[in-house]
């Protein structure tokens, strides 16, 4: 692990960062108004096409730092794809009061352990989704990007009763940090847990005894935030709870890209990885020409192939090939994984109390901010986003 000082330099390098600045677009969402108690003080939003027929199936998708479900909705092409396929989209928001920076906080134990914070909140809002529009909850799915993606794959550890699949962009295996500067040293590819220890977390994050989500992990190999050592570590640690060996059943090119597939006993992909060369930090997107879907924008990668689509493709809520237009699908016959969402009463459990910097004592008995050391770390990481 990195030292104190590096770590103290590299977050106070990120205040002079720009937020991600959203391009001029419409807001097609919606305002899940209640949803339960909130326990991680998120907004919920969501996509409904039009005639949504019941037992539509329901994606869920988590934005990146400094963005907003909006501004990822448009460069993603979520809630086109949901018109044109027939299926509902919830997209859980991060607010400033829970991270300057609008991440999703993938790192704090609190918020990504099962009936606790920022994932209670988020399995809340996927209940208040399936039960008010009739959704299918054997076919509800989840990606993100990210510190979204981290979040994402904390959701499928926390819950797989829940989720038929996932896919994870530029994330981080559940469990592999805990504090901030080994939030920090993950990213960079630095250390983290032996991949049978994040195998170990994996299936001690929820009770679940049933068959597994499938998953679908995205990764560039020229992105300097998020190491691609994360992506090898998420197909590791996945590859127990799917009993599938260590070498993939199958390697192709898709799109122009190297796309490789492990399949369970039975021949069913269960968990495939997609390594696109020369990209950077955020979303694979093919926005032009046949099957273009969403914008350009940064972290919205233009490179020629679409994760959205070829998400939606691999839990089998989309065709492979170029949009047929807007065509709600019915729930499946064989629902994929055979999850078992049955109605939830979460927990009521609130955000603990914010902890606030520590004060220093005057002569007169009076108190002042922290200053020094301290105020140095506490400035940077907020400034960064990890501290509230």
């Amino acid at each position: 692990m990195r030292n104190i000082s590096d770590t103290i330099a590299r977050l106070s390098a990120m205040r002079g960062r720009p937020a991600f600045s959203q391009p001029g677009h419409l807001d097609s969402l919606s305002d899940l108004a209640a949803f339960g108690s909130n326990p991680g003080a998120l907004r919920a939003r969501f996509y409904l096409p039009e005639n949504l027929p019941r037992g539509a199936a329901l994606v869920v998708v988590l934005h990146g730092c400094t963005q907003t479900a909006a501004g990822y909705d448009h460069g993603s092409g979520w809630s086109r794809l949901a018109a044109e396929e027939g299926f509902a989209v919830l997209f859980p928001e991060q607010q400033r009061a829970n991270n300057a920076n609008l991440c999703f906080n993938w790192f704090v134990p609190e918020d990504v352990t099962r009936d606790r914070g920022e994932v209670l909140s988020i399995r809340q809002m996927i209940e208040a989704m399936v039960t008010k529009h009739g959704l299918d909850r054997r076919r509800v799915f989840i990606t993100g990007l990210s510190a979204g993606g981290a979040m994402a794959a904390a959701m499928l550890a926390t819950y797989p009763d829940v989720f038929a699949g996932g896919a994870i962009i530029a994330g981080l295996a559940y469990g592999s940090a805990s504090t901030i500067p080994e939030a920090f040293d993950r990213m960079r590819g630095h250390g983290g847990p032996s991949q049978s220890e994040l195998q170990r977390r994996l299936a001690q994050a929820s009770p679940h005894q049933g068959s597994w989500p499938k998953i679908s992990i995205w990764q560039g190999t020229a992105d300097h935030t998020v190491a691609p050592s994360n992506a090898d570590s998420l197909v590791a640690q996945w590859q127990s709870v799917h009993r599938v060996g260590a070498s993939p059943v199958r390697k192709e090119t898709v799109d122009g890209q190297t796309r490789q597939v492990w399949c369970d006993a039975d021949g069913r992909e269960v968990i495939e990885k997609y390594t696109i060369a020369g990209m950077g930090h955020g979303t694979p997107l093919k926005t032009g020409g046949d099957g273009g879907l969403g914008h350009a924008a940064p972290f919205m990668l233009e490179v020629g192939i679409s994760s959205t689509r070829r998400m939606a493709a691999f839990w089998d809520l989309a065709s492979r090939d170029a949009p047929r237009g807007a065509k709600p699908k019915a729930a499946a016959a064989n629902p994929t994984a055979g999850t078992d969402l049955r109605p939830y009463i979460a927990p009521e459990k609130s955000r603990p109390a914010r902890v606030e910097p520590a004060e220093q004592p005057r002569p007169d008995g009076s108190r002042a901010s922290a200053t020094g050391i301290g105020k140095t770390i506490e400035d940077a990481l907020r400034a960064a986003g990890l501290m509230r």
